[in-house]
């Protein structure tokens, strides 16, 4: 390459890189305020245990604050209900070996109505004999049907009562927390007794109370949205919003649903979420304000005009200013 060239494209980048031939670009933006939105954790669901028979409690697998397992929270004293159902089998058994009787009884009666009705056939015997074979027939068979209705509904009668002895342990879902405690081993329940109270802690629901300009700058950003709780970085998404406005507040209700958290899932968790609405006004990049402290100006770009502003306040990289006709969002500013 020729040696002048070189000397030329040399003096080219140095005057570049000094900013002779190359000014920096900055944007006029719609004012905006950084506001921390927080809330604490509680459950995404929860519920209460209530007995759905009445017993004695014989047991208790959970204690406040522990995690719900594959064992039954309460287990309530079956005696008495273990012997209806042994008697309920033994009537079972009772009424089974009736209709075996009956079902041979009824075999027995068949053969012999159709031996009678054969010689009545044949003139050989007289009809009221015949009829008298069929009357009984009939009534044998109908007994069976009787004692069919009554194995069907002892076997019914059995199922209701392993129902009810199935009642006797009382579960809670599986992998919840247990949040309450309202009775001890050795007491006597009844139906709808409130038993205990467990959470689904594990995924943790933040409630949210934010205003229409709050609701309105988060509604556009991307999910899932940064957040931190306690110290932790997570993410969130929005899991419900509430359709009714608080007529009080004056605030819409929403759920946001944490992800990402390692420690120990439980309520009271404070989560802090940096919002950023806008404020009214008009902010400029501090780089390109000139004589910011004693007469603050901007010079736009595509006409060199410089622009008296009225600075409102700061950020860490910006001036709040007034609004102004000449500098609307979006016009590029000069650097000084």
């Amino acid at each position: 390459m020729n040696p002048k060239l070189v000397r030329i494209f040399f003096v080219f980048l140095v005057f570049s890189s000094s900013g002779v031939f190359a000014q920096e670009t900055y944007v006029v933006e719609r004012g905006q305020r950084e506001v921390i939105l927080n809330g604490y954790t509680r459950a995404k669901t929860t519920v209460s245990l209530s007995a759905e028979v009445s017993g004695k409690i014989i047991s208790r697998n959970y204690e406040v604050g522990q995690i719900v397992g594959d064992d039954p929270f309460f287990v309530l004293d079956t005696t008495f209900i273990d012997f209806q159902i042994e008697s309920i089998r033994h009537t079972l058994k009772q009424l089974q070996v009736t209709m075996q009787m009956k079902r041979s009884r009824m075999a027995f009666l068949k053969k012999e109505f159709e031996r009678i009705r054969a010689l009545y056939q044949r003139n050989s015997t007289a009809g009221s004999q015949r009829d008298s074979a069929e009357e009984e027939y009939t009534q044998s068979r109908l007994e069976m049907d009787s004692t069919a209705v009554q194995i069907a509904q002892t076997q019914t009668s059995l199922a209701e009562m392993e129902e009810r002895r199935r009642r006797h342990w009382i579960y809670a879902p599986k992998g919840w927390s247990v949040t309450g405690r309202h009775v001890e081993v050795g007491e006597v329940v009844q139906v709808n007794t409130p038993l205990a109270s467990v959470g689904e802690y594990r995924t943790l629901v933040v409630p949210l109370a934010l205003s229409s300009d709050e609701f309105a700058a988060l509604k556009i950003l991307n999910e899932p949205l940064d957040a931190v709780l306690e110290g932790v970085p997570v993410k969130t998404t929005v899991q419900r919003v509430d359709p009714q406005f608080d007529e009080k507040t004056r605030k819409i209700n929403l759920e946001l649903d944490v992800h990402g958290y390692g420690g120990n899932h439980r309520g009271g968790l404070r989560l802090s979420l940096p919002l950023n609405i806008f404020s009214g006004g008009l902010q400029v990049p501090k780089a390109a304000v000139i004589n910011r402290y004693e007469n603050p100006r901007v010079k736009i770009k595509s006409t060199g005009e410089e622009i008296a502003v009225i600075v409102l306040g700061e950020t860490n990289a910006h001036l709040m200013i007034g609004d102004d006709r000449q500098l609307a969002p979006g016009v590029e500013l000069a650097a000084p």
